[in-house]
């Protein structure tokens, strides 16, 4: 097997195979990688310009029975810190997101054993009613699989009630790594890998637009990386011709500061930079049919998001005015509008602010939100 035989056809636009994949990982010079998918970055995303957007991860609710090995955000039912957000709360977090120029809330939670469908189609009707112009990116996978079997309802029919009520796309979360082996080991409550490709495949059904991630480092092998990116590009070659499917995909570090995957099995997040920028370029090359890569700035800082828009990525995702769960396993990294936008710079291209489907924004009348980073 040629590293460069098999680069080539990346660069036609061919899906590789798993096999192709971890050859690519294990010897191609990064250079090379960088290289490619580069030029893959420059036919998909002709303008070249870097898009960021403004948008708000409020969290519904911290309980959760899914009991995740890396997540240190949950609190078990009955747990004194246990809460569920209340719609005052809700208003007051949206006025100040519009405040800074946001457009989105990025609702999630936790698999709360009490909270069924009718929770959240109230929810989203009623923030909808007040913020009709607010987008709603909301829930995920595990979520809707959750809910699916309180309700002993369909996946489909749970996706339909909540797209009704004002759901505008769903996110990629709860992902992790797409194969049983490693879902067992860290995150056993939450559903298996063919049930997150399955709700996805149905969301692309009913034209709800979704993004894709992958969270590594942790337990998986390098051949259980390209397991995952493969099946991501299966979905998206199943959909509809009318929908758009995954319209981002981001690859993200395990954020390892007292979890109990650390504690417990005394796995480390031994990532280093440039293998995440090689997890970036080869995304963009193992993923062609999947229009934007995100650098994920959030866990592995600003100097190695900027080499990764060299490397393949084009979006640098959000600046998170509010993000609880991954920064409540270390994650210390943050961003103003004013700081992304030159962060961006500082790598030689144009940010352009954006909404959940890609569509470029003007920038409008804000303030600046006091975070550092």
């Amino acid at each position: 097997m040629n590293y460069q035989t098999i680069l080539a056809r990346g660069l036609a636009f061919e899906f590789l195979t798993v096999e192709e994949g971890v050859h690519l990982y294990e010897h191609a010079p990064l250079s090379e990688l960088m290289f490619v998918a580069d030029e893959l970055r420059k036919i998909q995303v002709p303008h070249g310009k870097v898009t960021w957007q403004i948008d708000r991860n409020v969290n519904t609710t911290n309980v959760c029975v899914a009991n995740c090995k890396f997540c240190n955000f949950f609190r078990i039912p009955g747990h004194a810190d246990a809460y569920i957000t209340d719609i005052e709360t809700y208003k007051q977090k949206i006025e100040e997101t519009i405040k800074y120029g946001g457009d989105q809330l990025l609702l999630q939670g936790g698999h709360h054993p009490a909270l069924g469908l009718s929770f959240y189609v109230n929810l989203f009707s009623e923030l909808k009613s007040l913020y009709p112009n607010i987008k709603l990116h909301t829930l995920g996978p595990p979520e809707i699989a959750h809910i699916t079997k309180l309700e002993k309802s369909t996946h489909r029919e749970v996706l339909m009630a909540l797209q009704a009520a004002g759901m505008d796309s769903l996110p990629g979360a709860g992902a992790e790594i797409l194969t049983d082996r490693v879902r067992r080991l860290i995150s056993k409550g939450k559903c298996g890998a063919q049930e997150w490709l399955d709700i996805m495949h149905e969301c692309h059904k009913l034209n709800i637009t979704t993004s894709a991630t992958m969270m590594f480092g942790h337990v998986e092998t390098i051949t259980e990386r390209f397991e995952h990116l493969v099946k991501i590009r299966e979905v998206q070659s199943r959909k509809p011709e009318t929908a758009k499917g995954f319209l981002a995909f981001i690859p993200w570090t395990f954020q390892d500061v007292d979890t109990l995957l650390t504690k417990i099995r005394g796995v480390q997040n031994l990532t280093t930079p440039e293998e995440y920028i090689r997890m970036i370029a080869l995304s963009r090359i193992m993923l062609p049919n999947v229009k934007n890569i995100q650098a994920s700035w959030l866990t592995v800082g600003k100097q190695v998001a900027e080499l990764c828009l060299r490397a393949g990525a084009n979006d640098y995702g959000s600046i998170m005015i509010e993000e609880n769960v991954v920064s409540a396993a270390g994650a210390p990294h943050r961003f103003t509008s004013k700081g992304i936008q030159e962060a961006i710079r500082a790598a030689g291209f144009e940010p352009q602010l954006r909404n959940q489907q890609y569509e470029w924004r003007t920038m409008p009348q804000m303030e600046e939100q006091q975070i550092s980073y």
